[in-house]
């Protein structure tokens, strides 16, 4: 392995790592879905919001037949890629029925109520006409289709599938800005105090051991307090929660570098500081930096869930994890655990998977456990 460069050596070690590249395929699976998110819904509108009542709580693998009438109301047809990030309001309203018939301009249908209710007979205007199996009616029209509901539906009639969707693009777009935000304050921090050293290591070591010794959880409520309740709030508390972890061990990496020979010949050259640190010293410790950043992306996930839990993340009807798990945790003791069960499954294997790739980090960089806290 002489004859390879540094990059390509730890990839090699990485690969021979098999449970570790499991675990980054599944990141890379799971990345892709909640990328393409409302492409592959079958709930594609905002926020996987389209309530049916009726069907609340129903099992994974149900099937409902579905009377789906034209909005009279114009509906906007917005663009792929609008739709990938924001999703396309309904044209339709969804209706579950038992049975139904055509008559003239009218649809006569039994709406379905409950499982032990009556169905509730009722008639729909649709002079356009429609067919059974047309799930795309023109406008006044309708059409009658069959839906499976995979994962089945949550307390609002809503598809569990389609929000456990979009519950990952909030999961991996919050782990990700934070580990930007808290990337760039701890590498700027900690390089500074360990390369100047002096009264200014020692002025932002206090600031470093004072927010260390605040738990992790409190601090980001305390900064949800000051910033307010919302998506783009969440990254900045989550991501200035973990600053300091990362600060610290750039710190301790930059005093162990700031006296090699290389950076001596640096500054021999004349090179100023702002160069050493970010040319010489930095570049070399990539792999420590990087292995925490995988670990402080699970813990940004733990974070998020937790905070949605408690209320403080992102707000409904936007579906995050933690919150489909303060939704329904109450039914675990009844008949519906696997409401609260799922989400809480999606958010332990991804962060699962984000550990093992921690660990193949690790052993790739070769870096001691004792060294860096994973």
């Amino acid at each position: 392995m002489t004859d390879l460069s540094p990059s390509q050596r730890t990839w090699k070690v990485f690969k021979r790592n098999k449970i570790a590249v499991g675990g980054m395929f599944f990141i890379i699976i799971i990345t892709l879905i909640a990328i393409l998110g409302y492409l592959i819904m079958p709930d594609s509108t905002p926020m996987a919001n389209n309530m049916a009542i009726q069907l609340s709580i129903k099992k994974p693998g149900s099937e409902f037949m579905m009377l789906r009438l034209r909005k009279t109301e114009p509906v906007d047809t917005v663009n792929i890629f609008t739709k990938m990030l924001f999703g396309q309001p309904s044209f339709y309203r969804d209706i579950p029925i038992t049975n139904y018939h055509y008559t003239k301009d009218s649809i006569i249908a039994d709406e379905y109520i409950g499982a032990e209710d009556k169905p509730e007979r009722k008639a729909y205007f649709a002079p356009a006409g429609g067919t059974n199996g047309l799930k795309n009616p023109t406008l006044g029209g309708w059409g009658a289709y069959h839906r499976t509901f995979w994962l089945g539906t949550d307390v609002y009639g809503r598809d569990m599938l389609s929000r456990l969707i979009l519950g990952s693009r909030i999961s991996l777009a919050v782990g990700l800005m934070s580990v930007i935000i808290s990337m760039l304050l701890g590498v700027t921090i900690g390089a500074v105090a360990g390369y100047f050293g002096g009264w200014i290591d020692a002025a932002l070591s206090w600031l470093m051991n004072i927010l260390w010794a605040l738990p992790a959880l409190l601090l980001v409520i305390a900064i949800s307090f000051a910033l307010g309740k919302g998506l783009w709030q969440i990254f900045i508390a989550v991501g200035l929660s973990m600053w300091v972890e990362v600060a610290r061990l750039v710190r301790g990496q930059v005093m162990s570098l700031k006296q090699v020979e290389f950076v001596e010949a640096a500054r021999s050259l004349g090179f100023n500081n702002t160069r050493i640190i970010s040319r010489h010293i930095l570049p070399n410790i990539v792999g420590p930096v990087l292995v925490l950043a995988s670990s402080n992306f699970a813990s940004a996930i733990l974070l998020e869930a937790g905070l949605s839990f408690l209320g403080f993340g992102a707000q409904p009807p936007m579906p995050t994890w933690g919150s489909m798990i303060k939704e329904h945790y109450g039914y675990i003791v009844m008949d519906s655990a696997y409401l609260a069960i799922m989400p809480g499954l999606a958010i332990m294997l991804l962060v699962y998977a984000f550990n093992l790739v921690t660990v193949g980090l690790r052993d790739a960089f070769d870096i001691k456990s004792q060294s860096t806290r994973i």
